[in-house]
């Protein structure tokens, strides 16, 4: 005890002890509610285990400051050095708080990539974060980092009188608390193995470790080197080829947003949600088992409208020149004489879907700035109830009438935070209330895909037209502690509702029991409209043939979170360590609630494992490729006429 007296004067200690103590104790606080949230079962030897990470941390932290302050706590550094400790104790807390509220909303652990993608998007998610935010929680951020800035200055003021003390210096001592500090801070980065390791480590210092981890898994499989394993192709010198079953039929795709298959009644009979979907699944072609690619919509979308994976990186790289590695449907059909348009209820901003949109194809766009907002309601921070979209709708059909077209609907209601228009009469589809606020929601995009159905058959245009109705992906409720759709692996996440509707065709209905991905919507339209593909391969099968099950693949949205492999009836997820490794019996399982692996042999689930992986890499690397091709391109480019190579 002298020698800590030695080291700090009385007003020293007290003054950090003030800033310290608290902050340890709001960062255990958030801590020990998300354990007890997300591990209700758990013994008490276990919480203790989950916050082990973060009493290193803070003691690590401590001690950091105090020999800080020890070796320069006087003198022209004091200022310097004070400024330091409140600005990194604010950061740190900010970093706690939104890992908090991060995994309160979500059911996953906040890391390095979502703080970028936040940092760098934050005019577009800003209304995200001001919806999970209520005005008790803000109010007691805004206390904490009071608190942090003057908080102890007041105390210490209030309570010990403006002197100097006169103290040595104890360098060697203070270098043995900088030590420790370091000691202590690298252990919590380490702490927490097992199947819950991100959640166990400390909140920002998961943030920092997944920041320092810049090399993924993936990077073990250099796929250049390994034998039998050719260069990539991509369908970039696609075209459609008549043939004599060629129809100019006009082409519909609907997106219904966050809709999951256990949400609708095609899927699940016990819910009355969507009683149009269930008559029009019985004539379409119905795709009992259809699973989306990346459960994010600016993914899925990438393989709905262009038959290839997305690239599998938080990035909205679909939105960037050249960023998709594949000529997609709208520009197939635009060089077949088809006009093509795009609407969407929500707003053009988020993820720059304009330029999406462009990438595709599609010729026009009308997002919600387009669209004139009086009469209609908003239903959640991106955008309008879908029935806004049915009057530019018409408009524009009215003026393609003669066709041929491809139309596509992106809706926007059944997205978080789930709300209906306050004139849309509700039912009580769920005795849990954000869930029967979500069923509602269906039940209202249930209604609008009706009178967009409607409107087809009011202008003439329905007997001419084939309908995709399809999700882009679910959605979760915390059945496996997860809750909305970006890492969302499970069933309640991945499986989509998807069907096929040609009104002069499959009038009693035919059903697809094979497990199939979004990536056959793109083969099956084109078969639908008796065209051939030339020029390349896209990775999709058309429903219209005898499908032989084959593995499926998807992939979280947060990169480095969770990779699914689907084998008939079988499902294997692997977590990066985030999570422990599970596998599922789909037949006698569907929703997931017995992990098996155990019974599995070593061999088998390290085979799955590195496939997943091996398809990760050759995913990524096809992007790479694509974007290194199109680099060479622009620099073996034919000079421009009237200038000289060297530029003279």
């Amino acid at each position: 005890m002298s020698a800590l007296r030695r080291m700090l004067g009385a007003r020293d200690w007290f003054y950090l002890l003030c800033l310290l103590v608290p902050f340890a104790l709001y960062g255990l606080g958030l801590k020990a509610a998300s354990a007890h949230s997300q591990f209700r079962g758990a013994g008490f030897g276990d919480l203790l285990g989950l916050l082990l990470s973060d009493v290193l941390f803070d003691l690590g932290y401590a001690l950091l400051w105090v020999g800080a302050f020890a070796v320069a706590g006087r003198g022209r550094a004091r200022p310097v050095l004070l400024a330091l400790l409140h600005g990194t104790t604010i950061l740190v807390l900010l970093v706690q708080t939104a890992a908090y509220q991060y995994f309160r909303t979500t059911g996953s652990t906040l890391d390095y990539g979502i703080i970028a993608l936040s940092v760098a998007q934050f005019g577009e998610i800003k209304a995200v974060i001001a919806s999970e935010v209520s005005v008790l929680s803000a109010a007691l951020l805004a206390a904490v980092v009071l608190y942090a800035a003057f908080g102890p200055w007041l105390l210490t003021r209030a309570l010990f009188r403006p002197r100097g003390e006169a103290r040595p210096r104890l360098p060697v001592e203070a270098a043995g608390f900088l030590l420790l500090a370091a000691g202590f801070i690298s252990l919590s980065g380490m702490a927490g193995g097992g199947a819950s390791a991100s959640f166990a480590r400390d909140g920002f210092m998961n943030v920092v470790v997944t920041g320092l981890l810049e090399r993924s898994e993936t990077a073990r499989f250099d796929l250049s080197s390994m034998p039998g394993v050719r260069p990539m192709e991509t369908p970039t010198e696609t075209r459609l080829v008549p043939t004599p079953r060629t129809q100019r039929k006009n082409v519909v795709f609907i997106h219904l947003e966050s809709t999951r298959a256990f949400s609708v009644t095609p899927y699940n009979e016990e819910i009355d949600t969507t009683p149009f979907l269930a008559g029009l699944s019985r004539r379409s072609i119905f795709a009992e088992r259809a699973y989306t690619t990346v459960p994010h919509t600016s993914k899925a979308i990438v393989s709905v409208n262009c038959g290839i994976m997305p690239n599998l990186t938080q990035e909205i790289t679909e939105s960037e020149p050249g960023g998709i590695p594949a000529r997609c449907l709208p520009e197939l059909l635009e060089e077949r004489g088809y006009d093509t348009v795009l609407f969407q209820s929500a707003t053009e901003e988020f993820e720059d879907r304009r330029a999406v949109a462009k990438n595709f194809g599609y010729e026009e766009f009308y997002p919600l700035e387009s669209m004139d907002t009086e009469g209609y309601d908003r239903v959640n921070y991106f955008g309008y109830e879908d029935d806004i979209m049915l009057e530019p709708s018409r408009r524009w059909l009215e003026e393609h009438r003669d066709g041929p077209f491809m139309a596509t609907y992106l809706t926007v209601t059944s997205h978080h935070d789930y709300n209906v228009p306050p004139d849309f009469e509700t039912k009580e589809f769920s005795d849990k209330e954000l869930v029967n606020k979500y069923q509602n929601t269906v039940h209202y995009q249930d209604a609008f895909l009706k009178k967009l159905f409607e409107q087809y058959k009011e202008l003439g245009l329905y007997d001419e037209t084939v309908f995709v109705v399809m999700a882009d992906h679910g959605e979760g409720f915390g059945e496996h502690g997860l809750y909305q759709h970006d890492n969302t692996i499970y069933n309640e996440g991945i499986k989509i509702p998807l069907l096929f509707h040609d009104p002069r065709r499959f009038e009693g209905g035919r059903v697809v029991e094979t497990p199939v991905q979004n990536l056959s919507v793109l083969p099956t339209v084109v078969d639908l409209l008796g065209y051939r593909i030339e020029g390349g391969e896209y990775r999709g099968r058309s429903l219209l043939d005898p499908l032989e099950p084959r593995p499926l693949k998807v992939s979280c949205w947060v990169e480095n979170r969770c990779l699914a492999l689907i084998d008939g009836d079988e499902k294997y997820i692997y977590h990066f360590g985030h999570r422990e490794e599970e596998y599922f019996d789909l037949s006698e399982d569907p929703l997931e609630k017995d992990n098996i692996i155990g019974r599995q042999r070593e061999e088998r689930i390290d085979r799955l494992r590195n496939e997943l992986l091996f398809w990760e890499a050759y995913v990524r690397a096809m992007y790479e490729q694509h974007i290194a091709s199109l680099r060479q391109e622009e620099t073996t480019a034919t000079p421009m006429e009237g200038t000289s190579p060297a530029g003279d």
